[in-house]
């Protein structure tokens, strides 16, 4: 297993501008691979699909090959990769229309531990049907949400559950198998959000058991859209609002309007960089993946170890990233210094470390912080010791009074 990260790092001409990044979790670099596939598109005909014209077979080429792309990249069938906008409006639309399967006195649950994008549109969507919303608490001194949170909750009317499979803010990692299966057998189905987890952990849909599975290309090297895997079989179940003409066809029925055909080649472009990871990989696609998230968790492992210390030693600082089982995301704050003047001072220092609560105001708040949150500091595969010692570096001299 060999993880290059000089080399890698040379893909990345955002690099060259000197800048430390812990802001992988709002989104990350974009590396040469990417960049040229998305421009490549645009340079060959390009037109709505079709069989016609070059233009339009391009286009359903492409659209073809990216599905398989994520297929590959979570463990799904290429027939149940739905693309959209952005994780947020797919589930705005997913819940639009699981909706209309609810009736009043059914019950939807949402966790704390979530980014609004999957509480918000449940609570909607419910309030719309009549449905009950009922929240999953998770320890607020821990960080952890267990399966025993969510089965608090459960009841013979419940329909859904919404639960992330790591937290954007603090990193948690809930047991989703298991969270799913208590979900079934009380007749639910279970939407994830898998948006921070993607980018850190070779996602199998199957063995998490999860209805529906989110992500954001834009979070693991690609371009700026979401995407959605189910069972091609549960998608071929819903009917959701369209426009007359438009196709029926599952996945199709749920991508409303025109694709972004020249993003798409971006999105197969990331899961084949990312496949490349651990450069003595071989096999398939799925079998490199599974390979290259192997070194990249070992090398995150290695820089979060060094920062984990790095911080524990630096006075004032409080980590709020404490379950036993998370991405390398810390989240802090400071005693006497608001996280805001932090970020300020490391951004004038060449390292990227943003402040708030990153749309995840409910754990925010659980947490005590209210709707400021705190530091956030996330590791990407192209970060490297230099990165965490500059970090380090930072924050001592932000803390010496």
């Amino acid at each position: 297993m060999t993880y290059e990260i000089a080399a890698l790092r040379s893909q990345f001409p955002a690099l060259g501008a000197g800048t430390a990044h812990f802001d992988g979790p709002g989104g990350t670099q974009t590396p040469q691979p990417v960049i040229r596939a998305i421009a490549d598109a645009l340079a060959q005909p390009l037109s709505n699909r079709g069989q016609g014209t070059p233009g339009e077979r391009n286009a359903e080429t492409i659209v073809a090959k990216t599905r398989q792309a994520l297929a590959d990249l979570l463990g799904a069938h290429p027939t149940g990769i739905v693309f959209g906008r952005s994780a947020t409006q797919l589930a705005y639309d997913f819940s639009r229309t699981l909706a209309k399967t609810w009736s009043p006195g059914d019950e939807v649950v949402v966790t704390h531990l979530d980014h609004d994008a999957n509480i918000r549109p449940w609570i909607q969507a419910a309030a719309q049907a009549g449905a009950t919303v009922r929240w999953a608490d998770f320890d607020p001194a821990t960080g952890e949400l267990t399966a025993d949170d969510i089965r608090a909750v459960l009841s013979p009317r419940t329909r859904l559950v919404a639960v992330t499979a790591a937290s954007n803010l603090i990193g948690t990692r809930p047991p989703i198998a298991e969270i799913s299966r208590l979900a079934h057998d009380a007749g639910a189905l279970v939407y994830v959000d898998g948006v921070h987890y993607t980018a850190h952990t070779l996602v199998d849909v199957e063995q998490l058991d999860a209805d529906f599975f989110v992500c954001s290309p834009y979070k693991f090297l690609g371009p700026h859209h979401g995407v959605l895997a189910a069972r091609p079989e549960l998608l071929d179940a819903l009917q959701p609002d369209k426009l007359l003409p438009s196709t029926d066809v599952v996945p199709e029925r749920f991508e409303l309007g025109t694709l972004p055909y020249e993003f798409l080649p971006g999105t197969g472009a990331a899961v084949d960089f990312l496949a490349g990871l651990d450069t003595d990989a071989t096999g398939t696609r799925r079998q490199r993946l599974a390979s290259a998230f192997t070194a990249l968790e070992a090398h995150e492992q290695v820089l979060r170890t060094h920062m984990d210390k790095g911080l524990s030693s630096l006075p004032g600082v409080q980590v709020h990233s404490k379950a036993a089982d998370r991405t390398p995301t810390v989240l802090l704050t400071f005693e006497d210094r608001s996280s805001t003047e932090a970020y300020r001072f490391l951004a004038e220092r060449g390292v990227h470390a943003p402040s708030g609560s990153f749309y995840a105001v409910e754990a925010s708040r659980r947490l005590g912080l209210g709707d400021t949150g705190g530091l956030r500091v996330g590791l990407a595969p192209y970060n490297n010791m230099d990165d965490v010692e500059r970090l380090l570096s930072g924050l001592a001299e932000f803390l010496t009074p």
